[in-house]
């Protein structure tokens, strides 16, 4: 039996698609066409609107990796990313922010209880925007920290009540080494600058953030990249495998997963405008061959991409289940391969709008918006492709692992 979402038929035997996430799968499939149809005033407006927001939310689709114990379905990755897609395919704004704001709801479980319970108690459906850049600058103090700072690219902050905040401290262990450390700040200690005015993504609202002098509790700090128990004190209240996965493997594929939802989405606009559309020397779209190559090529490419995360992803919660850490050398493949996704979608919807010839540059036809946003997604430092490859190659070649997230 399958179940047919985003392009490709999924078979309702794999163990992580059980009712509950066929049934949020089909929710989400369910607004991809109110998402396509507000996509372009998203765009204009340079946010994602309230009700979009408010339907993603009222339909559960936030609370995949959330603890069960705070209202979450606390299910497998491998949904999250599915249903970003599914989103992707009707407006990758939306689905942007999704990915970003709703993988925190998984990180949220790694810090102390009380964390969790100043973000969750009053209202477990609270949302948390993020900007992990350590630009964040931390002085030890009584009971926690004073902190200040400005940084950049923080997607959906205008729908959120709280942050996270990259900062460096000394590790624990003692010594000079710095380590990265995410603090948690409520929406009274910062100030959100709009700023945001790209080539791609508009939607996101990806602003600037501005903390001065603000306090920090310990208690709302959490070792980023310290996987260990301790550096995940969450754990006693949220002891499940969901939150013994690395950081640097729940992440990656929320800032690129979203591509491939883009080009779905793009392959859709092209068959119906291939279909109809008549140039000016009087032959349709698809009766050109470069069209023709160009959709089943940028098909092939969705299904593979699809395939390869969805193995990985296997692999990781193999791994994490049985308490096995995965190699350096695999989880280095992976996150190049997680980074290389923007980089192969915005390739074949390159193909995708040039095979639209002229016409298709308008800003009218939604490939051409598709190009920018995935164009845009490529600048993320977590989809630097080529820093990755080369990071996995000089491994692979007998050199050390320089990536500190892995």
């Amino acid at each position: 039996m399958g179940l047919q979402l985003d392009n490709v038929a999924l078979s309702t035997t794999e163990e992580y698609l059980n009712e509950q996430a066929l049934e949020l799968l089909a929710r989400a499939q369910a607004l991809v066409p109110v998402l396509r149809e507000r996509a372009q005033q998203t765009e204009l407006d340079g946010r994602v609107p309230d009700a979009s927001v408010q339907a993603i939310s009222e339909a559960g689709l936030l609370r995949v990796l959330q603890p069960k114990r705070w209202g979450g379905f606390e299910l497998d990755p491998r949904v999250f990313y599915r249903i970003q897609m599914i989103l992707a395919s009707g407006c990758m704004s939306t689905a942007w922010i999704y990915g970003v704001i709703g993988v925190h709801n998984w990180q949220l479980p790694l810090f102390p209880e009380q964390a969790q319970q100043d973000v969750w108690a009053s209202d477990s459906a609270t949302r948390i925007a993020s900007t992990y850049m350590p630009t964040g600058k931390a002085e030890k103090v009584d009971g926690g920290y004073r902190f200040s700072g400005r940084w950049g690219f923080s997607s959906g902050c205008e729908h959120c009540d709280w942050i996270f905040l990259g900062g460096m401290l000394p590790k624990e262990e003692g010594g000079d080494e710095l380590e990265h450390v995410t603090f948690l700040l409520p929406k009274t200690d910062f100030v959100i600058e709009k700023n945001w005015d790209v080539h791609g993504l508009r939607g996101t609202g990806s602003h600037d953030i501005v903390v001065t002098n603000a306090f920090v509790p310990e208690h709302r700090t959490q070792r980023t990249n310290n996987h260990s128990d301790k550096g995940c004190p969450g754990r006693v209240t949220n002891p499940g495998w969901l939150y013994r996965i690395p950081f640097t493997q729940v992440f990656q594929r929320a800032v690129s997963s979203a591509c491939i939802g883009a080009l779905d989405g793009a392959i859709e606009e092209f068959k119906l405008r291939a279909g109809a559309h008549v140039g000016k020397h009087g032959s349709k779209t698809a009766e050109d061959p470069n069209a023709q190559m160009a959709v089943t090529e940028a098909m092939i490419e969705a299904d593979q991409l699809k395939l390869v995360l969805i193995r990985n992803y296997g692999r990781i919660v193999e791994s994490t289940r049985d308490n096995d850490p995965m190699s350096v050398e695999e989880r280095l493949l992976q996150r190049a391969q997680a980074s290389r996704v923007p980089k192969v979608c915005a390739q074949r919807v390159d193909e995708l709008l040039r095979a639209c010839a002229a016409s298709g540059l308008y800003r009218g036809n939604p490939i051409e918006r598709i190009f920018r946003d995935i164009n845009q997604a490529r600048g993320h430092i977590a989809n630097n492709a080529d820093a990755y490859a080369r990071a996995h190659g000089g491994v692979m070649l007998g050199l050390p692992n320089l990536d500190p997230f892995v």
